[in-house]
């Protein structure tokens, strides 16, 4: 009996970790995951169903005219959309992807997010997070020691600390006034949540956020200081 259930389990998506979870825990916990997976799949279906309609689009037209690459690159595009959206739920639950959703809604107006649009018009993958993940890493592993070594905002190891900082964002923003804004917005918004609703918890300390910001004052200081020579 056990042994079917782990097999039932097992079919229905669950990993080995959240199998064991919940045949130790009560049925309504069960019952919770079994709603959640339920609405997992069926989004990967309604994907699925994208990717399904475009290749049969893609095969009528290239009936009509074979030498016709836009079906093609139509399919293409449908795929990767398909593998771009998966990697999240890697790392994060349902729940914390609505409420990043939800943040990103309420934080960037709708000429904030079409300008989004128009500087990053590719799909974001796990390659891309990575590589600005560990970029944002060393940055914050950066600040933890100067903080915990007593370091000073205005030293050459902080104002390259926050240089690293104001390049990364402005590759995000690009300098576009209602992206900057709209990322305000969001953390923000993120602050202002209860902690246990957050979606994953601040990269920094406020003591450590504080000593950065700083940093990044005495930065923007001594550049404007040099463009006004």
């Amino acid at each position: 009996m056990r042994l079917e259930q782990i097999l039932a389990l097992k079919f229905l998506g669950f990993s080995l970790d959240e199998i064991r979870v919940y045949l130790n825990a009560p049925p309504q916990g069960l019952e919770e995951a079994l709603r959640q997976q339920w609405a997992m799949a069926c989004e990967r279906r309604d994907r699925l169903d994208i990717v399904i309609q475009a290749i049969e689009e893609a095969g009528r037209l290239l009936q009509a005219d074979g030498s016709d690459w836009g079906p093609i690159t139509k399919v293409i595009r449908a795929i990767q959309m398909e593998q771009n959206t998966d990697w999240q739920k890697k790392y994060f639950t349902e729940d914390q992807l609505r409420t990043i959703e939800e943040l990103g809604t309420e934080s960037y107006s709708h000429e904030a997010r079409e300008n989004l649009a128009s500087l990053h018009p590719n799909e974001w993958t796990e390659e891309d997070q990575k590589r600005v993940d560990e970029r944002y890493d060393a940055l914050h592993a950066g600040v933890r020691r100067l903080v915990a070594e007593g370091g000073d905002p205005g030293s050459p190891e902080a104002q390259s600390l926050a240089e690293q900082q104001i390049s990364l964002l402005h590759e995000f923003t690009r300098g576009g006034p209602e992206v900057i804004a709209g990322l305000g917005n969001w953390w923000a918004n993120y602050e202002a949540l209860p902690e246990a609703q957050r979606p994953f918890p601040p990269p920094l300390s406020d003591d450590e956020a504080a000593f950065l910001e700083k940093a990044k004052t005495i930065y923007n200081r001594a550049r404007t200081g040099q463009g006004g020579a």
